[in-house]
């Protein structure tokens, strides 16, 4: 009897192990989808990974939520020394609304200015250009004010 327990309490174990092995990847592969807070004027010194979103053009994207009010006017600023950065802004539901590759300063770095219509959060896109893997960036978006004359 004691040795059919012994068996019994083994085989239980090893099902149970070999249950949690197989429920691992299936966990992994279904994390939710949560973009990162971000507050402008915030600057945010991030790092893209093979662990980000897969672009699909062999590189990979982060994303930020910003909250944004109609009538701001944004400067979203992207730099990186290792990787092309690319910086997007989409609406919450994946609508592409403005978008930089080159900055006007003749560097690979992202610089894109936009007026925002509706208030709302909003998607920044942080991703590198073509099939680089990504790297260490830096992230600043900037409500812009009005010069008083």
């Amino acid at each position: 009897m004691r040795h059919f327990l012994k068996s019994a309490i083994v085989s239980s174990l090893s099902l149970a192990a070999i249950g949690v092995a197989a429920i691992q990847p299936a966990l992994a592969e279904n994390r939710v989808y949560v973009p990162i807070r971000l507050t402008p004027g915030q600057e945010i010194r991030d790092s893209l990974t093979d662990r980000d979103i897969p672009t699909g053009q062999g590189g990979f994207a982060r994303d930020y939520l910003v909250v944004l009010q109609a009538g701001d006017q944004i400067a979203i600023d992207l730099v990186s020394d290792v990787f092309d950065p690319m910086v997007v802004l989409m609406t919450q539901d994946g609508n592409k609304i403005g978008e930089n590759d080159d900055g006007p300063d003749g560097t690979p770095n992202s610089l894109l200015f936009m007026r925002i219509t509706k208030t709302g959060e909003y998607i920044i896109r942080v991703q590198s250009f073509g099939e680089t893997a990504g790297g260490p960036f830096r992230l600043m978006v900037e409500r812009l004010q009005k010069v008083k004359s």
